[in-house]
């Protein structure tokens, strides 16, 4: 069996590296980099930390306006799989590499397989969520990470090849969670104590593109203090635009971006995680730390459900008073599944191509 794998941002790589360790077990796996993100630090890296194989072919698409960056991916995508001929083409999550890998396997009649399918954050102006519905309604296996993303594909009318497998962020944390605590070093060379600080990370259009919103979480970082932010490139870019990254407190301590084992060790050592990223939200919730999103809507919606996740937006108020008074009152649950949903969708995939 031949499976062509899409990927092209960081949280793609992290998906991906648990689901290809187990197909390499008994299939042909081709990788397909479409270069949406190009950064070391948001690209290679996390193909040597997780043990990624190389791509077969590398797009080179780079950075670019949504719809450069997928009709660019299509055009370059058509050609690989005419020659390739794979059984199944395999996307992951919500990217624009998602979204044209599923468009162009389907309009060449290639079966398509979504990995984290059915999840909804009703927010139509985030250019995810118009992923995530495309990519689920061409789709052929829907992998859903949730009963809740099983619902709601049937409240869709998507009931055709959809399984519940748990989410594969949970098989990829769990598999580097002590890892990353032996092997790194970042809170050291940082000068951080554990449980003392507050993790942020910002890269969200919605944030980045408006000074308003950046604006307000610059002055609530600010007025938390203590706060470390590995900043994403387009972020510093809007920061100096907007003439805020001059402004960043003494109390708000700019990095690199970091590794997927840094990203965990910080995530997991810090006394609070302020994000507009859906993958920082469950990865919080998954190493039980507390959690502030600085959105007004999730796709993971059982990490507020389960009172570990507080929605407050861009508003410098709202930020700073959950920053300062959100505590869990209970313990999480096992929202996301056991850790064991590579192996499930491995065999779903072999069972579809029987």
């Amino acid at each position: 069996m031949k499976v062509l794998t899409v990927v092209g941002a960081r949280p793609n790589f992290i998906k991906m590296a648990p689901v290809s360790r187990e197909l390499r077990k008994g299939m042909v796996e081709i990788i397909i980099h479409t270069g949406q993100h190009y950064d070391y630090e948001l690209d290679r890296i996390f193909f040597d930390q997780l043990g990624i194989p190389a791509p077969d072919h590398h797009l080179g698409i780079g950075s670019g306006s949504h719809g450069y960056q997928t009709g660019e991916m299509l055009k370059r995508i058509d050609g690989i799989l005419a020659s390739e001929k794979p059984d199944i083409v395999l996307v992951y999550g919500d990217t624009n590499s998602t979204l044209a890998g599923a468009l162009g396997a389907a309009k060449m009649h290639v079966p398509v397989a979504h990995v984290e399918a059915g999840l909804r954050s009703f927010d139509r102006r985030m250019p995810e969520e118009i992923n995530r519905v495309l990519t689920d309604h061409c789709s052929d296996l829907l992998f859903c990470p949730t009963e809740t993303a099983m619902r709601q594909l049937a409240s869709e009318g998507v009931t055709s090849g959809v399984y519940l497998t748990g989410d594969v962020g949970v098989d990829a944390i769990r598999s580097v969670a002590d890892l990353a605590e032996d092997q790194t070093e970042v809170l050291a060379i940082n000068g951080l104590i554990r449980k003392d600080y507050s993790l942020a990370t910002v890269h969200r259009a919605e944030n980045t593109d408006s000074y308003r919103n950046l604006s307000n979480i610059v002055d609530a970082f600010a007025e938390i203090g203590n706060v470390v932010l590995p900043v994403h490139p387009r972020t510093e870019k809007c920061l100096r635009k907007f003439n805020l990254w001059d402004q960043l407190d003494k109390s708000v301590k700019v990095i690199r971006p970091v590794g997927f084992l840094d990203m965990i060790a910080l995530e997991r050592n810090a006394k609070m995680i302020l994000t507009d990223s859906g993958g920082v939200q469950k990865e919080a919730y998954v190493l039980n730390v507390p959690c502030v999103t600085l959105r007004e809507s999730t796709e993971w919606v059982e990490t507020v459900f389960d009172g570990w996740n507080m929605l407050v937006g861009s508003n410098r108020d709202r930020i700073v008073t959950a920053s300062k008074s959100f505590r869990p009152g209970t313990s999480t649950r096992n929202a996301y599944g056991d850790g064991n949903a590579r192996v499930k969708i491995r065999q779903l995939l072999e069972e579809f191509t029987a």
